[in-house]
């Protein structure tokens, strides 16, 4: 089984991207917006790492079922 970093990059980079634009919008007062840029941007990161968790699973039984 391969590891992909590029995929622990990418969760890295969203989440950057996504405190940069919460402070912005937090400091311009506009509490809500930062919140629900969070909340989106972590539901994508939650995607991203079930689509992985699904590979692994994947994976898994196909070595332990031998197929």
């Amino acid at each position: 089984m391969e590891m992909d970093v590029s995929a622990i990059f990418q969760i890295a980079g969203i989440g950057i991207i996504i405190a940069m634009i919460h402070t912005v919008l937090k400091q311009m007062g506009k509490e809500d917006m930062a919140h629900w840029v969070t909340l989106i941007g972590f539901v994508v990161v939650l995607f991203m790492v079930i689509r992985m968790l699904a590979d692994l699973f994947q994976e898994i039984k196909t070595i332990f079922l031998f197929q």
